[in-house]
Formats: structure tokens, sequence, C-alpha cells
């Protein structure tokens, strides 16, 4: 009898489980495949502007300030509609809004093909900006609503999967279509690369309006038994603070760090985003094509660190020293590709490193914010941290680009973001509020 009752709690505890990850399988199946395939149309627009560079710059006369200043233009956008479009998200709905964002910014990406002056190219990567704004921390949010948090860390690395795979197979497609359609119906090659990459966006949201459900109990393909158990799963890891607007998340301890630890990891990011294809054109490498092939690599390495990472930080409930490690390793790969800046191969592998840290960081990073943040106060404070952590594509791109012009050489930003990166991961070791260093198990 003291035998049984001993192990009835563990088997008890070991059912629950089981039922709680086929049910969170369940959910994985129903919504993950469309966000991501939404998330990774999201960065074929960050990797088809590095592509696009090259005759772009050539068509509009642009220096490489010029640029910079265009790229980041899309990110100022981006910030200052940012928090209103997740505030609005809370309110109507994650379906429609994600929806109305994909539709808005397919049009915007692919009204590209009618940029023919410098200011015309400011003006409309602004309003690309503007039209995605909310999209990213939306989905984050969303996914704070559907799967509980010793999940996340897999789930949220699911999902910036697609930004891996956005460089893996945008960047080669990228490239083949601008070495392979330029002037195919009359049409620049780097026309093509914006209609292609934007028009399919509408599709995606008309079918994100059909096939999303905003709340657990939407879900008809959920039974009465598997929503109630998902519903307190997901309640009992929850804050027990309650958030209840944006202003109560800014007054939580550690929240501000961590929109400074998000713009530091995004300067990383940016400059890998923007600026790997002309690191590889400038190593020696002229062919599209092959530019394109190299430009997978770091995004290859990030897609298996991303996995990797994923899953110890779930199984190991500890995340922010799995942060740490990542922007350590992408201090790492910025110094060395600014060492070997002029050798194709050593750049490569330099490469390889920068982008398995500052790749898998980002997915990582968002396991944190649900730690301090719940309800009204998550969708806005999740999208204030992405503003803060954006304003890095406004630094990273410019100084780039400025440092370029000024010395005719990118060794000295390379350095500049390696410095950047290791600040990260130093805060991350030491200024964190208790509750962000605690396990989640």
């Amino acid at each position: 009898m003291n035998t049984q009752s001993a192990t009835a709690p563990g088997l008890t505890t070991f059912t629950a489980n089981a039922e709680e990850q086929a049910i969170v399988r369940k959910v994985a199946w129903h919504i993950m495949p469309l966000i991501m395939i939404c998330y990774l149309f999201a960065f074929f627009d960050r990797i088809n502007i590095s592509f696009a560079k090259f005759q772009l710059q050539g068509d509009l006369g642009l220096s490489d300030t010029a640029y910079g200043l265009g790229a980041s233009l899309f990110v100022v956008g981006y910030v200052l509609f940012e928090v209103p479009s997740n505030i609005f998200l809370y309110k109507v709905g994650a379906r429609r809004w994600i929806a109305r964002i994909m539709i808005s910014w397919g049009l915007a990406t692919a009204a590209m093909v009618f940029v023919s002056t410098e200011w015309q190219f400011y003006g409309l990567r602004f309003i690309i900006g503007a039209m995605e704004a909310g999209f990213a921390p939306g989905v984050l949010y969303y996914l704070t609503l559907w799967f509980p948090a010793t999940f996340r860390g897999r789930i949220t690395s699911m999902l910036f999967l697609a930004s891996a795979f956005a460089g893996l197979i945008g960047a080669p497609v990228s490239g083949l279509i601008l070495g392979h359609m330029e002037g195919v119906m009359g049409v620049r090659g780097w026309h093509w690369l914006f209609m292609l990459g934007g028009l399919p966006c509408i599709g995606l949201g008309l079918i994100v309006l059909r096939q999303l459900r905003d709340k657990i109990e939407d879900a008809n393909w959920l039974n009465a038994a598997e929503k109630d158990l998902l519903r307190k799963r997901i309640a009992h890891h929850n804050p027990t603070a309650h958030t209840s607007s944006l202003m109560s998340a800014i007054r939580t301890p550690g929240f501000l760090m961590l929109g400074v630890v998000y713009f530091l990891i995004q300067v990383g990011s940016y400059g890998l985003n923007f600026w790997a294809p002309h690191l590889i054109r400038s190593a020696g490498t002229e062919s599209p094509s092959i530019i394109g092939l190299l430009t997978a690599v770091p995004y290859i390495c990030g897609a298996i660190a991303m996995v990797l990472v994923g899953r110890l930080s779930d199984a190991s409930g500890e995340r922010r020293k799995f942060v740490i490690g990542l922007m350590l390793l992408a201090s790492v790969g910025f110094s060395t590709a600014g060492m070997f800046d002029k050798q194709t191969f050593l750049l490569i592998i330099a490469l390889g490193i920068m982008g398995a840290g500052v790749v898998a960081a980002i997915p990582a990073f968002w396991a944190l914010p649900p730690k301090l943040l719940t309800g009204a106060g998550a969708a806005g404070g999740i999208a204030l941290i992405n503003t803060l952590g954006q304003l890095g594509g406004v630094v990273s791109p410019v100084m780039v680009g400025r440092i370029k012009d000024l010395t005719g050489s990118t060794t000295l930003a390379l350095y500049v973001i390696g410095g950047m990166t290791l600040l990260c991961a130093l805060i991350l070791g030491y200024a964190m509020p208790a509750q962000l260093t605690k396990k989640d198990h």
C-alpha cells in the first residue's frame, strides 16, 4: 500500500506530461507551419535589400552611406509604429492584425519596382518598415497564448528557424534571380527580387485570416479536456504579477535592461544581414550566384545552433546563460571577420561563427521577456523591447556604411560590432535582476 501511494504521484505526473506534450504537438502542427512561412517572407525582404544593393546603387546613384540610410529608414518606420501596432493586435486579435500586416507590407515591398530616385527609395523603405511594424513581437506574443513556458525555447527556435532558412534558401535564390532574371520581360533583376518577395505575402495574409485562431477557446481542433489542460499549464508558468498595461511593464525591474540587451543583439544581426554579401564580394568573389551560396553559410550555422540551444535551454530551464554564450560567440565571429576580411575561406569561417552566435541568440533571448510580463503588458512590453532592439537596425547599417566611406574598409566597423556584442554578454552576466536569472523549472 505504501509503495502504491508513493508511486502514484509520479505516475500522475508522467501521464500529465505525456498528455501535455501531445497537446503541444497538436497545437504546433496547426499553428507553426503557417507562422514560419510568414516569418520566412519577413526575412526575405531583409536579405533582398542587401542583394539588390549593387544594382540598386548603380541605378539610383547611391553612396554606401545613402544605401545604409535607406536600409535604416525601414527600421525607423518599424520602430515608430511597433508599439501602437501591437496594442491594436491585442485589441482586435492576432489573426486579423497579422493578416493586415502581411497584406500591406507585401504591397509596399512589391512597389519597390517603381523606385527611380534616392528620395523615393528613402520614402518607400520607411513605408515598408511601418507596414511590417508589430509582426515579429505580435507573433511572439501570440505564441505565449498557446504554449507553456517549458516548451517556448523549442517553439521560439522553430519560429526563428524561418529567419535562418530565409538566409539558407533566400540568399541563393536571390543570387539566382539577380544572375538569371536580369532583363526578363524588360525588367531589372532587382525589380524581380522585390516583386517575388512581396506579392506572395498578400496571399499569405488571406490564409492567416482564414486559418489562425485568436484564443484556445476558438480552436475547434482541440477538445474541451485538451483546452482546459493547456490553459492551466500556460497559467501555471506565467509570472504571478500581472502586467495590465505598458506602463506597468516598463516599471518592472529588468524590463528596460532587456531592451538594451536586444538593441545590442540587433546591432550584430543587422550587421550580418545587410553586409554579409558585401564582405564576401570585397574578399574577391564576383559571381552573384556564388555570393548567394556563400552567404547561406552563417544562416546554416545559425539554424543548427538555434535547434541545439532551443532543446538544451528547455531541458535545463536555463535561458540567460545560453544567450551569454551565443553573444560571446558572435563577438569572436565579428572580430575574426575583421582580421580576415580579404581572405575568402577564413572570412566564411568567421561568418559561420558569427551566424551561429547572433542568429541563434535572437530566439534564445525571446524566452526571457515572458519571465517578467503577462497580459496586456506583455503585448505592449514585448513590442517595446523589440522596438528598442530594432534601433540597432538604425545604428548598424549607417555605422558600417559611414566607416566604409571614411576608411575604404569595413574592418573597423566589424571590430566595433564585436565589442558591442561582448558588452551585451557582460550586461546579461552581471546586470540582470533575480527574476531573469532563475531557471524555468
